[in-house]
């Protein structure tokens, strides 16, 4: 029999994460069943699940780097990864939650294992989960969480004692939600987001005890009721077994819902109060400061509901429900640099129509291009250009007779440009007067429009279209090289006229003497980052020896990175890039 943990060390918390994707993963069709808060989209569990996966892998490469070693690793180590995992591969509302309360629990627990440490994380866990919400509501994994601090709290004992008074108060606090919450009481169910937590305690009760929570029958509503130290149960039950704060006969019945479908009176249309809710959640990591963030927080609040923003000390974690996906991803992009976006359209994913669509129409994309290169391979790919020669802007007027030329009933217009955007917002609105649906994807670069118009399909859904194209070019990172016309400052020191610089994602990251050698410079630093593709767009005074080169330079030092070279022709940079 191993040997129990007296304190919650590195090889316990591995066990944990172990333990609570084991459980997860028993439950999280039931839990996708449950699923009907904030949005009935049925993947509760399932996000959850992904969620500890990734937690639980960023747990096991730090063993695996210290597996030459004798020892195992510092626990700070452990939860830390643990905590950095989740944060990465959290999915959907609830996992960004969870990925929170990791994170709160791993600041307490780097410190120390022991009882007195896991009250603290507890508490700091729930309170810093709450803090991530925009707006809490009670009946939900935050009330659950707040409990299990709660029930800790109040335990003086050894480590065994705080854990189980954790996993029985959120246990009780689940029971009570379909009390809190009115959509969980019409539709039966418990909140899912909180069952899943409470599998996640349980497999913590399984660490430190080395006996899981005892499962009892299944009701005959199908559910798996949770009797705890052999008593009477107290988890999820539709009947059978009274427990506290459960009226005799259980929750009401009809048991759990088909496919996240809720059952009872009336539709469930909106997170609380019957109004459809927004069309899509939008998720993506970003790299920004903590006073960014505090802005974002805010033009994100007045986009959307569901906002969660987790994490920290440069990283974040941002899951958000709107109606204007490239809006929320827009707002991303002027925080900081946004990456893994993930734009889900409700009605694709759960198969339930939870807004009024539109009929698909006629569609055309309107691109702005540097160069004449360019203008004939977007043009090519069907879309209407519109040339932005070195030092001649388009007007805004040029955008509307693009828009008009296209001769369609919906228009995707691509400024590629960020100092386009008020300029290409203003030609959209003007040809919204004029009857033309019109969608601006706030695409900041050529290469990011390219990326986008490669996933243009006319045939789908207008708002799906969109959807693709926005997280197409969000996920292209751009650069440039450019000739400095004259001594300055720059956030990669000074720069002297004549000398190359290497822009990336719009600020200087890379001072030269040479195009080659920059280019490859600034591709290293792009790709250190990841990627897959690497797009290359060539001027007109360019030589294709350069191209070959940094072909090679991409295939000898990345494996398993394409490239693909086109000619931009007469454009104001002798080089863009975009890595994918």
């Amino acid at each position: 029999m191993p040997q129990l943990p007296d304190d919650l060390d590195a090889v316990a918390v591995r066990t944990w994460c172990s333990l609570a994707l084991e459980a997860l993963g028993r439950e999280r069709a039931e839990i996708d069943a449950i699923n009907v808060y904030p949005i009935a989209d049925g993947d509760t569990g399932t996000n959850l699940y992904l969620t500890v996966e990734s937690a639980a892998a960023a747990v096991e490469a730090v063993f695996a780097a210290h597996e030459t070693g004798a020892t195992a690793p510092a626990t700070a180590d452990a939860v830390r990864a643990m905590a950095h995992g989740a944060l990465i591969g959290a999915r959907g509302n609830s996992g960004t939650i969870l990925a929170q309360l990791l994170r709160g629990m791993a600041g307490v627990l780097a410190d120390g294992g022991d009882a007195a440490h896991l009250r603290r994380a507890l508490t700091r866990a729930a309170d810093a989960a709450r803090r991530a919400v925009a707006h809490p509501v009670e009946g939900t994994v935050l009330t659950v969480a707040a409990a299990a601090a709660e029930a800790a709290e109040g335990e003086e004992s050894d480590l065994r004692t705080v854990v189980h008074a954790a996993y029985d108060g959120a246990l009780a606090a689940l029971a009570r939600t379909p009390e809190q919450l009115a959509v969980l009481g019409r539709a039966g169910v418990v909140d899912a987001g909180g069952r899943g937590l409470v599998a996640v305690l349980g497999a913590l009760v399984e660490t430190v005890t080395g006996q899981a929570p005892v499962r009892g029958p299944r009701t005959a509503h199908g559910k798996a009721p949770t009797p705890v130290d052999g008593g009477s149960v107290v988890g999820l039950p539709v009947g059978g077994t009274p427990v506290e704060g459960v009226p005799a006969g259980g929750f009401p019945a009809g048991g759990v819902p088909e496919a996240g479908v809720p059952v009872g009176e009336g539709p469930l249309d909106c997170p609380e109060d019957g109004v459809a809710g927004p069309a899509f959640e939008v998720i993506y990591l970003l790299e920004a400061g903590d006073e960014q963030v505090a802005r974002l927080r805010t033009r994100l609040d007045a986009l959307g509901d569901s906002l969660v923003v987790v994490g920290g000390d440069g990283l974040w974690h941002v899951h958000v429900h709107v109606d204007d996906a490239g809006a929320a991803v827009e707002a991303g992009v002027e925080a900081g640099r946004p990456y893994r976006i993930r734009i889900t359209h409700f009605a694709t994913e759960s198969g339930h129509d939870l807004r009024v669509q539109t009929e698909p129409a006629q569609r055309a994309v309107v691109v702005v291009v540097p160069g004449d290169g360019l203008a004939g391979l977007c043009t090519e790919a069907g879309a209407t250009t519109v040339i932005a020669r070195p030092g001649e802007p388009p007007a805004s007027g040029e955008l509307v007779d693009a828009i008009r030329r296209a001769h369609a009933r919906e228009v995707v217009l691509l400024p590629n440009d960020a100092a386009l955007r008020h300029t290409a917002a203003a030609a959209a609105e003007q040809a919204r007067t004029e009857g033309v649906r019109v969608a601006l994807v706030p695409t900041r670069a050529a290469v990011q429009g390219i990326a986008a118009l490669a996933v243009h399909e006319p045939d789908r859904g207008f708002d799906e279209d969109v959807v693709a194209m926005t997280a197409a070019a969000g996920a292209t990172r751009y650069a440039e090289l450019a000739v400095a016309e004259r001594q300055s400052w720059t956030m990669a020191g000074i720069c002297q006229a004549g000398d190359i610089l290497g822009l990336i994602d719009g600020d200087v990251a890379v001072i030269g003497v040479d195009v080659p050698a920059t280019a490859r410079t600034v591709l290293d630093r792009m790709l250190a980052a990841g990627g897959e593709l690497v797009t290359l767009v060539l001027g007109e005074d360019v030589p294709d020896s350069l191209a070959d080169a940094l072909e090679e330079h991409v295939r000898e030092g990345h494996l398993a990175v394409d490239t693909v070279v086109y000619r931009g022709g007469h454009q104001r940079a002798p080089l863009l890039i975009g890595v994918e």
